[in-house]
């Protein structure tokens, strides 16, 4: 049977008002949601490629050895699961780092996997913290979580009680890793996403990765 011609535009009418009040209590979390997973899509369009890097502002220079110093930096957007990228960052011969960025109930979580050469976990490793606020498809910042700070205080950590991590991504032009804490500490490290290099090694402690 054909519904008649006139009826269509009142059923059409009902189903958007019915639609619009039966969304309204749920529509200023998913506009919150929003840019948490436009960014995690960003650096999810690289996945299983590497980028070379280069530090791009160290303030105040840090006492004692520069890690970084004349080493080949190199990002791997290695493992994209749902809801979770797994990205080593090595530096010259050291595949101890893993950036690990997942998907919460309420934004997104962003932990630092550290290993040793033979895979077993170092004593600072799984540090990080939450976003607080929705951020934006480009940038997520990540304040340091009660966990890490109670881990930095048993060892001896003490300027990292007050970290901040953030990242940045333009796909196909750059990726940033940021560490700030308040007194003026900044430390960066910007990627070329527009030239891919071979990929490294397997990060230390994940599969294929333990000599």
């Amino acid at each position: 049977m054909k519904t008649p011609k006139l009826v269509l535009p009142l059923l059409v009418s009902s189903l958007c008002l019915a639609a619009c009040a039966g969304g309204s209590d749920t529509a200023p979390a998913a506009t919150a949601a929003a840019p948490a997973d436009a960014f995690l899509a960003r650096i999810d369009r690289h996945c299983g490629q590497a980028f070379a890097g280069r530090v791009r502002v160290d303030e105040p220079a840090q006492p004692g050895d520069n890690a970084f110093a004349g080493q080949a930096l190199v990002m791997h957007v290695r493992e994209c699961r749902d809801g979770e990228l797994r990205i080593p960052f090595h530096v010259g011969d050291d595949h101890s780092r893993t950036w690990v960025l997942t998907r919460t109930g309420a934004g997104l979580r962003l932990k630092h996997d550290h290993r040793h050469a033979d895979g077993s976990p170092d004593p600072v490793t799984m540090y990080g913290g939450d976003t607080l606020d929705p951020g934006t498809p480009t940038r997520q910042a990540f304040p340091v979580d009660a966990e890490s700070v109670a881990m930095f205080g048993r060892e001896g950590l003490k300027a990292s009680v007050s970290n901040t991590w953030a990242m940045e991504i333009e796909p196909g032009e750059r990726f940033l890793y940021e560490l700030s804490r308040p007194g003026g500490r900044l430390f960066q490290v910007e990627f070329d996403l527009s030239r891919p290099v071979d990929l490294p090694p397997p990060p230390w402690g994940s599969e294929g990765g333990v000599p």
